[in-house]
């Protein structure tokens, strides 16, 4: 029997998960949380199997837990079950050495499969993900474009970004222009949608 703890700060989510798995007769869903700090506590007393951490939840996140779980040496296996497919997130689980990374819009076979798949030392990630890994480190953008890009995303005028990022006027107008010339676009909203779709923002 698989031992299962569930951490998502979506109650209806979290009762439907639980008796979704409770279905499988090789899962249990020994314990759940709507908060990190709960679910953390809890861990450390249950020690399931398999817990299945969402990211953003009160008080500490899926990851605070996961990063825990890693430097207290538990046994615990971690699949963070999420939205979020941003590289970011992505690149702390993998240091916090979560055994999967999962999508919520996934089936929830997937899941399923996961879980019996990390209990038997393998490591799942979404397709998804690596697509994105793939997008983020064809970046065409240099630092210091990426940075006047995120200023313009705070919709700042030029002027203003200027003066934060300590350039001239006409130099931040220059990285707008290179920037619109590397992504094929024409104005900074699309140059926006498009760093985000790639993952660069």
């Amino acid at each position: 029997m698989i031992t299962l703890y569930l951490a998502e700060d979506q109650s209806m989510l979290n009762s439907a998960l639980t008796q979704l798995l409770e279905l499988e007769d090789d899962l249990h869903v020994v314990g759940s949380a709507v908060d990190g700090i709960n679910a953390w506590q809890e861990l450390q007393e249950l020690q399931p199997d398999v817990a299945i951490l969402d990211i953003e939840m009160p008080g500490m996140t899926g990851l605070d837990v996961a990063d825990r779980l890693a430097s207290s040496q538990l046994a615990t296996k971690v699949i963070v079950l999420t939205t979020f497919a941003q590289r970011r997130y992505f690149e702390r689980a993998v240091k916090a050495n979560v055994a999967g990374y999962l999508l919520k819009d996934s089936p929830s076979d997937d899941l399923i499969d996961a879980i019996r798949a990390v209990m038997t030392g393998r490591t799942i990630y979404a397709p998804e993900l690596v697509t994105n890994m793939l997008s983020a480190d064809n970046n065409p953008l240099t630092e210091r474009e990426l940075a006047v890009l995120v200023e313009a995303e705070k919709g700042l005028p030029t002027k203003t970004i200027a003066a934060n990022l300590y350039l001239s006027a006409g130099t931040t107008r220059n990285y707008l222009s290179a920037i619109f010339s590397k992504l094929g676009v024409h104005n900074r909203l699309e140059a926006i949608r498009v760093a985000k779709a790639n993952q660069w923002l």
